[in-house]
């Protein structure tokens, strides 16, 4: 059960690709404006950020759609150029890690705040999430541990003071469901593609 005290400050930091992958993998699409809408109806939200790699060598990014609506209704959107890079096997792949980025925001929010809510299983935050712990912020870790292979590390849930599991509170915030498979075909989406992260990539 989900515990968040109504007074307490809380930011919510939102690792895109992460989410999203966390999200697909589980058969559901996120509803940004019920996600933001549950945690403000618990608790005093005072900031959500929402970080993703943009590819800017498109003319139109599949992501614009997205992150336009977030702008606008409620989230600090955080954003940097993702890499484009050819693979060993000729293949095109692109990139885009935003750690540095949530470590940054994190740490410099918190002497504002009470409670840090971070999207994200990547094991690289446990020493952030330490680090922001001994400045006196409880940190809840939301991601799951219901997918094949686990989406959230075994260090980062332990170092966590509450994990989540996402599958547990989808239903406050799923847009469509979807059927759950392991590498799903893309449907007709009203929000954009995939964000610009391998999370199972260390780098």
């Amino acid at each position: 059960m989900a515990h968040f005290l109504p007074n307490e400050r809380v930011a919510l930091f939102i690792d895109g690709a992460n989410l999203y992958s966390a999200s697909r993998n589980l058969g559901f699409d996120v509803d940004y404006r019920n996600l933001l809408e549950y945690f403000r109806k618990q608790t005093n939200v005072i900031r959500a950020y929402y970080y993703s790699a943009v590819l800017e060598t498109e003319e139109y990014s599949p992501l614009k759609p997205l992150t336009d609506w977030l702008a606008y209704n409620g989230y600090a959107l955080v954003t940097k150029p993702a890499k484009e890079f050819t693979d060993a096997a000729g293949r095109r792949r692109v990139k885009g890690n935003m750690d540095i980025e949530v470590a940054v925001d994190m740490l410099e929010l918190a002497p504002r705040i009470d409670h840090a809510v971070l999207f994200s299983g990547d094991s690289d935050f446990r020493r952030l999430v330490e680090a922001v712990q001994r400045k006196g912020v409880r940190v809840t870790v939301i991601s799951s541990i219901r997918t094949s292979p686990p989406m959230v590390a075994d260090e980062l849930r332990r170092q966590s003071d509450q994990f989540l599991e996402l599958a547990d509170i989808a239903q406050e915030f799923t847009r469509r469901q979807t059927e759950q498979r392991p590498r799903p075909a893309p449907p007709i989406r009203m929000t954009p593609a995939e964000p610009f992260n391998d999370p199972h990539d260390p780098d």
